[in-house]
């Protein structure tokens, strides 16, 4: 028992305070505007360097900074709509739009990545290439060298949030540091050896975001279908269940699955038979109460019987 309580979700005294938790948002916000505005000032600077420079890698960069300021506007309209509750036309809330918004910035840094590989493509079949000079080549170490250096440092920042839609940034900026790096050596190579080094660069960023953004897709839509908690979670939740009041005589069911960034938890309780409905009530309705104030818990059903060998009470296959 005592092994138990070394997980933290149990410690109901290190729930985050209503101060951390406004803090906290106000936090995440900050990274969100930080991240926008500075890949709109990074975007036109990789404009003019793929106006200057007409490099496949170069240009690959900059529609990734387009995609940037597409995809985060479509994370900040999720976050803003998730701020206005409305509890009549969505009654359990708007969790839902975090892996939403991931899954469309996903498919939208997908369809970057085949732009990409298809302009990279015909540019080698019809061997078709810039001649650089020296002033391209300064524009081209400036703007990617530093718009590497800058999304790393954002990249730091955006890790240290748990929320789903700050570290969707995070990787992102990830994402920028390696296409950026990559996309400058390929076509510093293009422009000291052989010219085709520049497009091979662009497919390797375009085969790099297409593998990337649909593992995130499969990850988030996993969650969406309702993915199972951990046999250790739903351990910690039978141990809590247990626990609670010693009028339990047997827990029927727990079960834990994801509806989005968040578990949903179902519980089956069996009570004596003669116990009078109102303290029945009471302890279903603590239980469900104490369930949802763990933090990784957004609904908790908890059923009441008083035998635990019927039938199953809904769909046999669903």
């Amino acid at each position: 028992m005592e092994s138990m309580n070394e997980f933290g979700c149990l410690d109901q005294t290190s729930a985050p305070t209503e101060d951390e938790l406004r803090q906290l948002a106000k936090s995440e916000r900050r990274a969100i505007n930080l991240s926008n505005a500075i890949n709109l000032i990074l975007f036109v600077g990789k404009v003019v360097a793929s106006i200057e420079t007409v490099s496949m890698a170069v240009i690959a960069s900059t529609l990734d900074s387009l995609l940037d300021l597409l995809s985060g506007f479509i994370l900040w309209f999720t976050a803003h709509a998730m701020k206005k509750p409305n509890k009549y036309s969505y009654p359990i809330g708007k969790r839902r739009m975090q892996p939403v918004g991931i899954v469309v910035f996903a498919s939208v840094m997908g369809c970057l990545g085949f732009q990409v590989l298809i302009e990279s493509g015909r540019e080698l079949i019809t061997q078709e290439h810039q001649e650089f000079d020296t002033r391209k080549e300064l524009w081209m170490v400036g703007s990617m060298s530093s718009v590497a250096v800058v999304k790393f440092f954002l990249m730091l920042y955006c890790r240290t949030f748990k929320n789903e839609i700050v570290r969707a940034y995070a990787q992102d900026h990830f994402f920028d540091v390696i296409t950026n790096s990559v996309g400058l050596v390929c076509a510093l190579l293009a422009v000291r050896f052989k010219w085709w080094m520049d497009p091979v660069g662009a497919i390797l960023i375009a085969l790099y975001t297409i593998t990337t953004w649909a593992r995130t897709v499969l990850e988030n839509v996993g969650a969406l279908i309702g993915r199972t908690a951990p046999a250790e979670y739903l351990t910690k939740l039978t141990y809590l269940i247990w626990n609670h009041r010693e009028e339990i005589r047997h827990i029927d069911t727990v079960r834990a699955y994801t509806f989005g960034t968040h578990y949903f938890v179902e519980v089956d309780v069996v009570l004596p038979g003669d116990m009078p409905l109102s303290q029945a009530h009471d302890i279903g309705e603590t239980l469900q109460e104490k369930l949802e104030q763990l933090p990784e818990v957004e609904r908790a059903f908890v059923h009441v019987d008083f035998e635990f060998t019927h039938r199953p009470e809904h769909k046999a296959d669903v």
